[in-house]
């Protein structure tokens, strides 16, 4: 006995240990879950924020550039080339040599190209495309974006303007616009490359083997759930295999962070989930009333639940066969042993008094009234009477229901008063006016609950309700927190 109590102990910090890190291993799943879900937000919101990345944060757009198929636009780097070109000669020979007027008759030439292609188009940039040339029209003072350029790309305004002023303005304004557009490039079927997957399979492998393994484990568990059961019940988690709408895996990562209390959600998902939740379950408790009042009445109205009270059809049972034997058996006793003995007072007191009224309204009674004593025998008499009856009743119950002869009479009387109300039911006036009144009575339950359920906020019985779990919820923690060793 000593040894299987330094066993038992020995066993207990195990248990707790493989609870602690069964709890540890969820928790580092929901992290993992949130990383994956992190990435999936930021690959669907790159190509929105891309500028904000090129300006902040320009080697994350270098390297994730590729992972989403864009590439730098040729027209707008050409053009960005030339201008560079531009500043190189006029360093080297200044505004008015013939080599820079060459560079600046190329950048007209671009500059009207720009606008007849619109290069911002495919990257789905038209606000850039407007400023673009909404910028060179106010730095110029022209209406026309054509003759902007004609005119800003020519030796005397950019003399007139200032060189250096003039380049300052070109790196500020015009080449943010022009570096941070882009083209995607498509795949055969005409779709744009989108690489995500080579960083989102690492992720769907670990997620699928730990569904694998966690139905696994389950069905080690519990016998009656197979692997596949466990696969299905957690329907929400296949989501996280999905190479498509990656935004659904919010589902299961909202679950898992609340099951491995990671962080605590519960408010949050009870405040989210008030309102709908309280008019959905109004709404579905009023048709499974309805339903449910509505299948009643139906098999009352067509005499299916007292044909099946006369002549029960075959039918699976459950249990005992004779059920309502079985239970008429039960309530006999209940009366006898239980019911009769606490009622004998009362019963004895009930005995008096008929055999007194009795005595004193017959005609015997008042012919020996001229008897001397024979007044007082009444009272006497009945008293001791109902006593004796009062007892003799109980006792004789309860040797008449353990006499086997008694027993069967007891049988016997049970049969034959459940054969006269089937044949009393089986008469048409009888049952009618039954079915009739019942079906009233179920109409009536039905309309006054929907009335009653009318005048109710349904929110106000989910607040009573969320109430109600928050102090078994306290209570269940002060229990807790009492039994605690220390």
């Amino acid at each position: 006995m000593q040894q299987l109590r330094s066993q038992a102990k020995i066993q207990l910090p195990n248990l707790a240990d493989r609870s602690a890190w069964g709890q540890l291993w969820m928790q580092w799943v929901a992290i993992v879950m949130v990383i994956n879900l992190a990435l999936v937000a930021f690959n669907s919101s790159y190509l929105t924020l891309r500028d904000l990345y090129w300006h902040y944060w320009p080697a994350l757009v270098e390297h994730y550039d590729p992972i989403k198929g864009v590439q730098p636009y040729p027209s707008t780097v050409h053009y960005l080339n030339t201008v560079d070109d531009l500043e190189r000669q006029v360093a080297q020979t200044g505004l008015q040599s013939p080599q820079t007027q060459a560079v600046l008759q190329d950048l007209r030439s671009q500059s009207a190209a720009l606008m007849d292609e619109n290069p911002f188009l495919i990257a789905n940039k038209m606000a850039s495309f407007a400023k673009f040339k909404r910028q060179i029209r106010q730095y110029t003072d022209t209406v026309s974006t054509q003759a902007a350029f004609e005119r800003f790309w020519t030796a005397d305004f950019l003399a007139i303007a200032g060189w250096s002023q003039s380049r300052e303005w070109i790196d500020a304004e015009l080449r943010p616009l022009l570096a941070t557009n882009y083209y995607r490039i498509a795949n055969e079927t005409g779709l744009f490359v989108d690489r995500f997957w080579l960083i989102d399979i690492y992720f769907v492998f670990f997620f699928a083997v730990e569904m694998v393994g966690r139905a696994v484990l389950v069905s080690r568990r519990v016998a009656e759930i197979n692997w596949l059961d466990a696969l299905v019940r957690r329907w929400y988690d296949w989501l996280l295999l999905i190479p498509v709408w990656r935004w659904l895996r919010i589902l299961p990562t909202v679950v898992r962070v609340h099951q491995s209390r990671l962080v605590n959600m519960e408010r949050f998902l009870a405040q989210a989930t008030h309102e709908p939740a309280a008019y959905l379950a109004d709404r579905v408790s009023k048709f499974l009333l309805v339903r449910l009042v509505n299948q009643t009445q139906t098999s009352v109205q067509s005499g299916a639940l007292i044909k099946a009270l006369i002549e029960p059809e075959p039918h699976t049972a459950v249990g005992e066969a004779d059920k309502l034997g079985r239970l008429s058996d039960r309530l006999i006793q209940l009366i006898i042993y239980k019911a009769m003995p606490t009622i004998q007072p009362n019963l004895e007191g009930l005995l008096r008094h008929s055999l007194r009224e009795s005595l004193q309204q017959s005609d015997l009674y008042q012919g020996m009234q001229i008897i001397p004593g024979i007044s007082t025998l009444p009272k006497g008499a009945a008293e001791q009477l109902a006593d004796y009856l009062a007892a003799a009743a109980c006792d004789v119950l309860v040797n008449a229901y353990e006499d086997e002869q008694g027993r069967q009479l007891f049988d016997q009387l049970s049969q034959d008063f459940r054969y006269a109300l089937t044949q009393e039911l089986k008469d048409e006036g009888a049952r009618n006016d039954i079915q009739q009144l019942l079906g009233d009575w179920l109409e009536e339950l039905k309309l006054n609950y929907l009335e009653q359920a009318a005048e109710v906020n349904p929110e106000d019985t989910l607040s009573e309700a969320e109430a109600l779990q928050e102090k078994v919820t306290a209570k269940k923690t002060e229990n807790s927190s009492a039994n605690a060793p220390g």
